[in-house]
């Protein structure tokens, strides 16, 4: 026996009234749903469908489904920090080595002839730490209205365009350095906190501005079904 459309239908209600709001996540558990179903129905043709069901769900455990949506958005904030690792390489070639530098070595000039560097590097992590929040919102929101006009919504597209697993990480060492009274007395400090102020804005632009340029050829890589829905 095969399941038919209107039950694949409720398969989908299911999911979403057991709290999993992406439909790529909808999709992987109605399939596994559907084929253990159709397994039972070869050994027990009279069970119903909704006991089946039951039987089924009962197997995730006391928690549901929450287990693997927990373990998915997992494997895909790995895979968005392979993108971001990806893109962050592609800045390691000559030409591009050398302009880093080379701004690594203005802002250290710069900040070696200012008397009051450190309000400067503080205005100037304050202005990335904004960018970041500012653009998480924008693109927050456009990721929301678009997922009304289509009604579904895609965990990836979310992690890509609504948040960041690595944005926590980079300010833990500007913390370090900016709250050491020695740190920016003495040259080797200076540098170090000029790399940082690049590094961390090279890491906002590919953040902010690579990755999600390319997001639709992300999601398309990633869905097949996403790329079938956006082939125009």
């Amino acid at each position: 026996m095969k399941l038919t459309s209107e039950q694949i239908d409720r398969l989908y209600q299911f999911t979403r009234q057991h709290y999993v709001e992406w439909y790529d996540l909808q999709t992987e558990l109605v399939d596994h749903l559907a084929n253990s179903i159709e397994a039972q129905w070869q050994e027990n043709p009279k069970i119903s469908f909704e006991d089946a069901l039951q039987i089924e769900f009962k197997k995730f455990g006391v928690f549901g489904f929450m287990n693997v949506v927990e373990q998915r958005k997992l494997a895909l904030n790995k895979k968005y920090n392979s993108i971001i690792w990806k893109h962050f390489k592609a800045f390691f070639t000559i030409p591009k080595i050398i302009g880093t530098l080379g701004f690594i070595s203005s802002t250290f000039l710069t900040l070696s002839y200012l008397s009051n560097r450190t309000d400067v590097v503080l205005i100037v992590f304050t202005i990335i730490v904004l960018s970041f929040c500012l653009s998480i919102i924008f693109f927050s929101n456009k990721n929301k209205k678009e997922s009304k006009l289509t009604s579904k919504k895609w965990l990836f597209k979310e992690i890509i365009l609504g948040r960041s697993s690595l944005v926590g990480m980079i300010y833990l060492p500007i913390q370090i350095f900016i709250h050491s009274e020695k740190v920016m007395d003495n040259p080797f400090g200076v540098f170090i906190i000029s790399f940082l102020i690049i590094a961390m804005a090279l890491i906002a632009y590919i953040i902010l501005i690579e990755v999600p340029k390319k997001a639709e050829e992300y999601l398309k890589q990633t869905y097949p079904e996403y790329a079938l829905e956006n082939a125009n």
